[in-house]
């Protein structure tokens, strides 16, 4: 049999139309895989390796180049006993230093401008105790040499990455228990990890609020440090097997 001649536009509409199950099969939306997502948490305690102190020279006089120069001479005799005790260069910042007028206020019948009646100078040092078991004994040391305002301290642990590693392999082992429980219940069997995210940072602990440190005391302050625990989060997806 033989075809008829067809020009060569007909011919390429037939082949177009050929073409069009291939296309709208490949065009159709693919179905998702059947899939799980969890989050798992992961938690570590451990005691902490550091202190963290915040120590504040405040003096007061007439003027404020008197206050400057007895707050400088006080805070001098704190530095170098810290540094004496064999805290180093590194582990000491200063923080805050102001000069501020001090006020008498006028009589509420006599209604004036507050008068300048002196100045004190506040300088403020936060120092890391790298030894614990002598942090208490060193505070009471520079209260005796002219701190007596401050007394926030934090206990905190100075290298995290393995406890961080711990508590990450905590979290994933938890996200995949949840993930087979549910798919157990659901009469399914859990398939491959199709994806896996971390959420969040490692928690910071909670301060340790000491009491305002004014006046020498007669021994070692006593200190607590306890444990401190750091926490993260992973988000996963796993396919579910047909």
């Amino acid at each position: 049999m033989t075809l008829p001649f067809l020009p060569a536009s007909a011919c390429a509409a037939l082949i177009a139309v050929a073409g069009l199950p291939a296309l709208a099969q490949e065009a159709a939306p693919r179905r998702d895989l059947p899939r799980i997502t969890v989050s798992g948490e992961g938690e570590v305690a451990v005691a902490p390796d550091m202190a963290i102190v915040n120590l504040s020279v405040v003096r007061e006089a007439d003027t404020a180049k008197a206050a400057l120069a007895a707050n400088s001479t006080a805070m001098k005799q704190v530095l170098d006993a810290l540094k004496g005790a064999g805290i180093a260069d590194r582990d000491v910042q200063t923080t805050n230093f102001s000069i501020m007028p001090r006020y008498q206020q006028p009589p509420r019948d006599k209604p004036q401008d507050p008068k300048i009646i002196g100045y004190a100078v506040s300088n403020e040092v936060t120092v890391r105790l790298r030894k614990l078991d002598e942090a208490g004994g060193l505070i009471d040391k520079v209260v005796g040499l002219g701190v007596n305002q401050g007394g926030g301290i934090n206990f905190v642990k100075e290298d995290l990455k393995a406890v961080m590693t711990e508590a990450r392999k905590r979290a994933v082992a938890d996200a995949i228990e949840k993930a087979r429980t549910l798919a157990e219940a659901a009469g399914a069997k859990l398939g491959p990890v199709l994806a896996i995210n971390e959420g969040g940072g490692p928690s910071r602990p909670l301060p340790y609020a000491a009491a305002p440190m004014r006046m020498a005391a007669e021994k070692a302050v006593p200190l607590a440090s306890g444990e401190n625990t750091y926490q993260t989060q992973v988000n996963m997806v796993f396919e579910i097997e047909r």
